[in-house]
């Protein structure tokens, strides 16, 4: 019941934002009759994190403000934030999670329930300023070394063509959010402002943002916080943020 009452919340937290003038790295975009929300970033030029538990205590953030809070005991600020990867009861990723370098949780390659296990699953991954997403056998078949990655599933796109499981007259409608990159090098996580279908969604990786790969994050507690226009629709807990962060400038 809980789950149900947090979705329905979020959908009416992301329906009073819609009106909101959003910061020039974001922007709405209309696609097969749902709104959504894409903010892009140049990994050369913003430093994007993944994050799971707090340094200092080892807790899980859990939320974006009680990251927000910890970056700025560290001197840094959140320009964006977004759930980041499918998670355990104890909040932490399933999959492989690698945090400054550090492997925290190794990459699964093994099969089961959920869209986790919807094979192709992949990663998402930052290194020495570039991003990129990978399936995740083609992720093992590389030497990467990156500073941050995150693998959930399913996969979007592939090379440039949609996940072999999706259907364009599916019934199963979610709150998503995932990320992409674009041949440019700029990433692109986006957020439904409603319930869409997996193949709708997919379809907006691939035909709109140009992306030949785009991963999955999470449906249902999909969730963005965009601090410069005031919007944080962290209703429930989370396993991994993603996070764009700069430092408090020098008084």
């Amino acid at each position: 019941m809980r789950r149900f009452v947090i979705y329905f919340l979020s959908l009416f937290f992301a329906s009073e934002v819609n009106g909101t003038e959003l910061p020039s790295y974001c922007q709405r975009i209309d696609h097969a009759g749902a709104a959504y929300t894409v903010c892009s970033f140049d990994p050369r030029k913003s430093d994007i994190r993944i994050y799971s538990r707090d340094e200092v205590s080892a807790a899980s953030y859990g939320s974006f403000a009680a990251l927000s809070s910890a970056l700025w005991r560290q001197h840094r600020f959140m320009v964006f934030g977004m759930n980041g990867g499918m998670y355990h009861n104890d909040m932490s990723p399933v999959g492989l999670f690698i945090e400054n370098g550090t492997e925290k949780t190794r990459i699964s390659t093994s099969g089961g329930w959920g869209n986790f296990h919807m094979q192709p699953n992949g990663v998402f991954f930052i290194t020495d300023g570039e991003a990129g997403v990978a399936e995740t056998s083609a992720y093992l078949n590389t030497d990467l070394r990156p500073q941050f990655a995150t693998q959930s599933g399913p996969m979007l796109v592939i090379d440039g063509k949609l996940h072999p499981r999706f259907l364009p007259d599916s019934d199963s409608f979610k709150r998503r959010n995932g990320v992409g990159v674009s041949p440019d090098g700029i990433v692109h996580f986006v957020i439904s402002e409603k319930p869409v279908r997996f193949y709708d969604f997919a379809t907006l990786f691939r035909d709109r943002l140009n992306t030949p790969n785009a991963l999955y994050l999470d449906g249902t507690i999909s969730s963005v916080t965009i601090p410069a226009v005031g919007r944080r629709d962290d209703l429930f807990p989370m396993g991994p943020i993603i996070a764009v962060v700069d430092r408090v400038p020098d008084l």
